[in-house]
């Protein structure tokens, strides 16, 4: 369980480039609201020492009980159906006595430590039908639970790292051409057909309206769900360059006039460009940019198939969700709920990113030799 290892291979980097993003993920926090501040002070201290003891224990022996992960996350996933508390018309959380556990945030890495298992194991027949249609299902399950809550956003997301997981265990080219041919004019179709009957889908779905208010936010029919993004791109505009200052008191500021709902998760990237500027956005997706190439790096040193698993989905996991995050709160993407990696407050997902960047760690002390 536990190895020797040398500490030159420890990347000391990656720490430094997480605590830092989280310090200013924690100060912004307190700046949009204070009251939970000191949750994500605690968050962030036990997401470090659970990070620090998963490093040192070999990720080959952990991985042996990916069953036990696997399960545990539809066994929560399915407690959140049956006893699940709910917010805003969504039933994703478990409250656990003043905490909120979400297990879906859970489950992304529950889903990329199973997977890194599955695809290294079945190699050299990825491509096979039997292969890919279990590995289908298997992420099905937990996808369909999630999407029930509903989650569309941590849906999205989950899949695509499970397709970016697929892809680096070796699926073919081939397949990937082939399902891009049939999806990509099939979205276009089903684009076409949402904006053609926009005013009738809206009203029955409410997914459909988030894209109509993104494509079309001026329209008065959508203009209550646009309201979020339209005052977001105000508030990071107003931050100029150096921004208006952490906890200050301008009167014109969009989060002190409370124009931004919930400002300290899901646009939290707004509050940080009103606050800390274009110099402070830049920071937080340099900082970003900095953590997902260091789980690349070190997943080309890795010594197996399920270390490179790991790594990689750890890699898409933080990269995707913050390019995410950040296309939202600036409009560039419809407005969707999900949190920005280490800066948004939220325990289960800050301790959730420690736990899998843990692994990573390990994976680093482990270099294949040559």
């Amino acid at each position: 369980m536990f190895r020797q290892y040398k500490l030159k291979n420890y990347h000391f980097q990656l720490v430094i480039y997480m605590a830092a993003l989280t310090i200013i993920g924690i100060l912004i926090i307190g700046s949009a609201k204070q009251s939970v501040q000191g949750k994500q002070i605690l968050g962030f201290i036990m997401g470090l020492i659970i990070m620090m003891v998963i490093s040192v224990i070999d990720y080959s022996f952990l991985l042996k009980f990916v069953w036990v992960y696997y399960i545990g996350t539809l066994g929560l996933l399915l407690l959140v159906e049956l006893v699940g508390d709910t917010t805003g018309g969504a039933q994703r959380w478990i409250d656990l006595g003043g905490f909120r556990f979400q297990p879906s945030e859970v489950a992304k890495i529950a889903i990329i430590l199973f997977f890194s298992v599955y695809f290294m194991k079945h190699e050299e027949n990825i491509n096979s039908i039997k292969t890919l249609f279990i590995s289908f299902v298997l992420v099905g399950i937990p996808l369909v639970l999630i999407i029930t809550q509903p989650d569309n956003s941590t849906t999205i997301l989950t899949t695509l790292i499970f397709i970016v997981l697929l892809f680096i265990g070796g699926l073919s080219y081939k397949i990937v051409l082939s399902v891009m041919g049939i999806t990509i004019p099939i979205v276009i179709v089903a684009l076409s057909y949402i904006i053609t009957h926009a005013q009738k889908l809206a009203k029955d779905y409410y997914p459909i309206r988030r894209i109509m208010a993104w494509i079309d936010p001026s329209n008065p029919d959508y203009s209550s769900t646009a309201y979020q993004q339209t005052n977001s791109i105000m508030a990071i505009g107003s931050g100029q360059l150096r921004g208006k200052g952490l906890n200050n008191s301008v009167v014109t500021s969009m989060k002190n006039s409370n124009y931004i709902s919930e400002p300290q998760t899901d646009f939290i990237f707004a509050v940080a460009g009103e606050e800390l500027g274009f110099i402070g956005t830049v920071i937080i997706v340099i900082l970003l940019l900095l953590i997902v190439i260091e789980c690349i790096l070190i997943a080309r040193k890795a010594k197996d198939l399920a270390g490179r698993l790991i790594c990689c989905g750890m890699a898409a996991l933080v990269g995707f969700q913050a390019f995410i995050n950040m296309c939202v709160a600036t409009g560039l993407m419809p407005n969707t709920g999900i949190p920005l990696p280490f800066v948004s407050y939220g325990l289960t997902s800050l301790v959730s990113l420690y736990i899998g960047m843990g692994f990573v760690l390990n994976v680093g002390l482990q270099p294949k030799k040559y």
